[in-house]
């Protein structure tokens, strides 16, 4: 299996929608670009979180929702379609509410990441009611939103019950 980056030539490569929507070029790897989105989403949500901690992390998380539902429309009309998997701003949002309850435990980090991942890809109710029923821009990042919610509650119950 090789990895492949690609910019599809309907994209205008001098757009910030283009540059945000697919988180800095992360949604343009191929296979699994949602998980490339969330990897990418780590150092950043990291680092906001040691500069202001969880709350500064829950702020930056709605301002990108805000540029998210900005961008993932831009991003869908210019593809002619609905949640292109290169959209990926949204694994951003879900995976930093993923990581605001994980305060810089390596392990809780981890466990944040993968929770998120399993919830985004399973999409288990209400997250498929997102994913599914919510049109344009609001489901591309509300179903991603509340898989982090859910991924967020892991963390909190691996937190409590094992450290």
């Amino acid at each position: 299996m090789f990895i492949n980056f690609k910019i599809p030539s309907k994209l205008e490569r001098n757009k910030a929608y283009t540059w945000l929507a697919s988180w800095f070029g992360s949604g343009f790897i191929n296979p699994a670009p949602g998980t490339w989105g969330s990897l990418a989403a780590l150092p950043f949500g990291i680092i906001i979180y040691m500069i202001g901690g969880g709350v500064f992390l829950a702020l930056a998380a709605i301002i990108v929702t805000i540029i998210g539902l900005w961008a993932a429309d831009r991003f869908d009309k210019a593809m002619d379609g609905h949640d292109s998997k290169m959209i990926v701003i949204d694994e951003v949002v879900g995976q930093w509410l993923a990581l605001i309850p994980a305060a810089l435990n390596p392990y809780l980090i981890f466990i944040a990441f993968i929770a998120f991942r399993f919830f985004d890809i399973l999409k288990p109710w209400p997250i498929s009611f997102f994913d599914r029923e919510v049109k344009g821009a609001a489901g591309v990042m509300g179903d991603d939103i509340v898989a982090g919610l859910f991924a967020g509650i892991v963390v909190v119950l691996v937190k409590i019950l094992l450290l």
